[in-house]
């Protein structure tokens, strides 16, 4: 099986690159996401997808005549982090953050960014108040939960009629986010979910849980939060001997998952885009980080296209200008990017953003045919 690797050599290379340039002859972009904590599977996959962009854009001349310097942040997934680290990049420069990951760290942390006229384009952030409630300076190339939550209550009600369901989350902003969507798409298509609850983000025991769920009879289970949390969860139903039908969202796709859960993760289901990976789009972009032991799947070429989309429009607008830039990518487009042509509507979404469904099988994840 795969794994996330950092872009070392890369970042070690494109580090002497820069440091032999100008300054004039510099624009500084950041990165921010979970490079520490139990989300950290992401924050490779953001980093990785970054540092390759910038090499690639910095081998072709750069934005405007200009090296793209790198200034990266951790903010471990946690608010609080998120705002210390948003306030750093600030203070550093930067005209554009590839990031965050977390909802709950990229909603807080775009409002440092909009008071400083900075661009924050996230990869992976997909409530809807991230741009519901965003400014012009708020952006995201992947899907919003209100979309991916109707895919997953649409599949659930016409695949797995009479199932007894459980829907639970994390509480956390994007668990309790998108599993109330799953609710509400569930309730609207007639569907009552039996037994509606929360739990605790980062316990290490949910036998308790598991037991509470065995009582009520559910047979399919739909997870809101984190791959450690799910994982955790599965491999606990298992050792009780509980098996149901488990069901997640864009969050489970990141091997960690099944490095935690092992088997018990098997036939596991969650909605995740379709494969940008083996589209025609990123195929010079996957040789090069297949080259370099990089799996170029998940939140990889997000990342990659959010410094790819911004770095057109740049050169677009002739201007690294926050207003400027955020003008002509939703005024422009669609723009090329490894996940193909992208364009933003007025609130910063990509429009016609679409969601399939995926499954673990064998440790690796796989889309499934679109159902009939």
């Amino acid at each position: 099986m795969k794994k996330y690797l950092l872009c070392t050599a890369a970042t070690l290379a494109l580090g002497f690159t820069v440091a032999a340039a100008p300054a004039q002859a510099q624009i500084k972009v950041g990165v921010a996401g979970p490079l520490t904590g139990s989300n950290a599977a992401f924050g490779v996959q953001l980093k990785s997808g970054f540092d390759q962009a910038i090499a690639d854009i910095n081998a072709k001349g750069g934005v405007l005549g200009k090296q793209l310097v790198p200034v990266v942040q951790d903010d471990a997934c946690d608010p609080k982090q998120a705002v210390t680290a948003a306030n750093q990049l600030v203070s550093a420069g930067v005209v554009v953050v590839d990031g965050h990951f977390c909802s709950a760290s990229s909603i807080p942390a775009s409002k440092v960014y909009s008071d400083s006229g900075i661009l924050e384009i996230s990869p992976g952030s997909t409530n809807p108040k991230y741009t519901d409630d965003g400014t012009p300076f708020t952006f995201r190339t992947c899907g919003r939960d209100d979309q991916q939550g109707k895919v997953a209550a649409q599949y659930i009600a016409k695949h797995f009629k009479g199932a007894k369901i459980a829907v639970l989350d994390d509480n956390s902003t994007y668990g309790k986010g998108i599993a109330d969507q799953v609710r509400m798409n569930l309730k609207k298509l007639g569907i009552p979910d039996a037994y509606d609850t929360s739990y605790t983000a980062g316990d290490k025991d949910y036998s308790a849980l598991i037991s509470r769920l065995k009582q009520q009879g559910i047979t399919l289970v739909y997870i809101g939060g984190y791959y450690a949390d799910a994982g955790l969860i599965m491999r606990g139903g298992a050792a009780q001997g509980f098996t149901p039908q488990y069901f997640s969202e864009d969050a489970a796709q990141a091997n960690e998952l099944w490095q935690t859960a092992g088997p018990a993760a098997e036939g596991m289901l969650f909605t995740f885009p379709p494969p940008a990976e083996t589209g025609s789009a990123a195929a010079a972009v996957v040789a090069e980080l297949k080259a370099k032991n990089i799996d170029p799947s998940g939140y990889v070429l997000y990342s990659y296209a959010t410094i790819q989309a911004w770095a057109e429009a740049a050169k677009k607008a002739h201007s690294v200008k926050g207003a400027l830039v955020s003008k002509e990518l939703k005024a422009g487009g669609p723009w090329p990017t490894v996940l193909g042509p992208l364009k933003f509507d007025a609130k910063g979404d990509v429009v016609n953003a679409a969601y399939a469904i995926w499954q673990w099988h064998n440790g690796t994840a796989v889309e499934l045919p679109p159902s009939k």
